[in-house]
C-alpha cells in the first residue's frame, strides 16, 4: 500500500516543493502560458490533480496539449500531442494579446518590492556588467496576462529595493514628469490595457504575495527548513513578514508519485 499524507522534510527535493507550489495557483477551465522549465512540469501536474479542463499554450505555440510525458523545452514535439491547435510563436502571442490568457508563469534574475521584474541587464544598461537574453516574452506576457507568478532563486542580489532595469513593470512602476521621477500605479501606466499584474513570487525559499492596495509583496509561506531570519537576510528591501500564514505545504507523496512517474519519468526538470 502506498504511503499517505504530505512527505516529511528529506523525502522530496526543493525542485517537487516549489513545483507543487505553482501547481496550486492554477484553477480548472484557466488559460495558462508557459515557457520552458519547472512552469510545465507544475501546470501539467494541475491537470492531472484539480485543473483538468485548463489550457495550456506553450510559447512556441502548440495550444491545449495534453502530452503524455513532459516536454523537453516548449518547441518539443511532444506539445502537439491531442492539441487543438498546433501552429507558432505569432498565434501563441496573437491569443494572449486578444486577452484570453489567465495566468502566465515567468522568472526574472531581479525582483523588487512592487514586483518589476529585471531580465535584461545588471549594471548601467549602456555598460552592464552582465547582458541577459532579454525579455524573450517576459514582458508581453506578464503585461497581457490577467495575472503572473514568478518562479525565482532568492538572494540578496536578486531581490532588490530598485531593480538596475524593469524589463516587466510590477504594480508601481517610475514615471518622469517635468524631469522628476515619481512611482505611479500599474493601472495609471497601463490605462485601458490594464488586465492585472504579479499575484505571487515561488522562491526557493518561500511563497509571497502582494497587497492589492500598496501593491507591496509580503511573505505568505515560508518553504519547510526555513524561518522568517532567513527570509529576511536572502531580501535585499525590507519586506513585511506580519502577514505570513504559515509553511508551504509540502508535496504529499501521491503528488511526488505522480510527478517523478507520470508528468516527468525522464526526469527532465526533476532529476
Amino acid at each position: 500500500m502506498s504511503k499517505k499524507g504530505h512527505a516529511k522534510e528529506g523525502e522530496y527535493k526543493l525542485a517537487a516543493l516549489m513545483v507543487m507550489a505553482a501547481a496550486r495557483e492554477v484553477k480548472d477551465g484557466e488559460v495558462v502560458f508557459a515557457g520552458t522549465g519547472l512552469p510545465m512540469v507544475a501546470i501539467m501536474a494541475a491537470q492531472h490533480l484539480h485543473a483538468p479542463n485548463a489550457v495550456l499554450i506553450y510559447e512556441a505555440g502548440t495550444m491545449d496539449g495534453h502530452a503524455i510525458s513532459i516536454p523537453s523545452s516548449v518547441a518539443d514535439s511532444r506539445c502537439a500531442y491531442q492539441a487543438s491547435v498546433v501552429s507558432g510563436i505569432a498565434d501563441a502571442f496573437e491569443t494572449l494579446q486578444r486577452g484570453w490568457v489567465d495566468l502566465g508563469f515567468l522568472g526574472g534574475a531581479e525582483i523588487d518590492k512592487y514586483g518589476n521584474v529585471n531580465a535584461t541587464s545588471v549594471g548601467d544598461y549602456t555598460r552592464p556588467k552582465k547582458r541577459f537574453p532579454g525579455s524573450g516574452g517576459n514582458v508581453d506576457i506578464n503585461s497581457l496576462s490577467r495575472r503572473t507568478v514568478y518562479i525565482m532563486v532568492q538572494e540578496k542580489r536578486r531581490f532588490r529595493e530598485n531593480v538596475d532595469y524593469i524589463t516587466s513593470p510590477g504594480w508601481r512602476v517610475k514615471s518622469w514628469k517635468d524631469g522628476k521621477m515619481t512611482w505611479i500605479t500599474r493601472q495609471e501606466c497601463y490605462k485601458k490595457m490594464f488586465r492585472g499584474g504579479p499575484v505571487a513570487v515561488i522562491s526557493d525559499m518561500a511563497v509571497f504575495r502582494f497587497d492589492s492596495e500598496t501593491g507591496l509583496m509580503y511573505l505568505d509561506t515560508v518553504h519547510p527548513g526555513r524561518t522568517v531570519e532567513d527570509i529576511k537576510n536572502n531580501t535585499g528591501f525590507d519586506v513585511d513578514v506580519s502577514r505570513m500564514s504559515g509553511q508551504t505545504p509540502p508535496p504529499t507523496y501521491e503528488e511526488l508519485d505522480l510527478l517523478y512517474n507520470t508528468v516527468d519519468p525522464e526526469g527532465i526538470f526533476l532529476p
